[in-house]
């Protein structure tokens, strides 16, 4: 299983992990597709996308949306793609469209053929056991006007998943909050960092932490 979680930034702060990704594919000539998590304004974000990977060399690149419709070739087409990049947004829409789509089942089984399987911020969380993390801080969230009761995800991976973390007292305060109710290593990153899962190993790029059961640890210093 080979998997990419961003926490999210610039191209820069990203770029150990853009060519990590396209190392995991093992193809000189990769085929990428970018999934948003959104249709709305989604050519930008796509073209922000093709404008970092065409610096690494990459050519061939998909734009596909889950939450407009498609038919069976275009999706047929996508899980042809060496690596998918699942894009950043509101979490709960994302979730809300991957899962009437059946989108989890698809992904599991392009991993399994050897497929790079990418989430920034959103589309980085919607890979964890749940979203719970888009729901906090009060102050810094994602809005869930639909009301979403389920928010389980894919569970690709056995630890939550926290983006755009600022080291503060405030942010600290409500991760430890919320690691006491969880069974579950939360890891969190500023932008620029990530985890990068190969084989069931973890390594993490950039500065991260971890909190659990009411503490927190720094796990890497590194600034990438």
């Amino acid at each position: 299983m080979k998997i990419v979680l961003y926490s999210g930034g610039s191209e820069k702060e990203n770029r150990i992990l853009n060519k990590k990704a396209l190392e995991l594919t093992g193809v000189d000539v990769p085929k990428l597709t970018f999934i948003p998590s959104s249709s709305y304004d989604a050519e930008e974000d796509f073209k922000f996308f093709v404008d970092e990977f065409s610096k690494l060399g990459v050519q061939r690149f998909m734009h596909f949306c889950v939450d407009t419709p498609f038919t069976k070739t275009m999706l047929s087409e996508v899980l042809k793609s060496d690596l998918i990049f699942l894009g950043g947004g509101n979490t709960f829409y994302f979730l809300k469209h991957l899962k009437k789509h059946k989108m989890f089942d698809h992904f599991k089984k392009f991993l399994k053929r050897g497929g790079v399987l990418c989430g920034l911020s959103a589309g980085a969380i919607v890979l964890t056991p749940h979203v719970h993390t888009a729901s906090f801080p009060h102050f810094d969230r994602d809005e869930n006007p639909w009301d979403m009761k389920n928010l389980s995800a894919m569970r690709l991976v056995n630890f939550e998943f926290f983006p755009h973390y600022k080291n503060s007292q405030r942010y600290d305060a409500e991760l430890k909050h919320h690691s006491k109710k969880s069974n579950l290593p939360l890891y969190a990153c500023p932008n620029g960092g990530g985890i990068i899962i190969e084989n069931d190993g973890l390594t993490f790029c950039g500065k991260a932490h971890c909190f659990y059961q009411g503490k927190k640890f720094t796990i890497s210093s590194y600034l990438g």
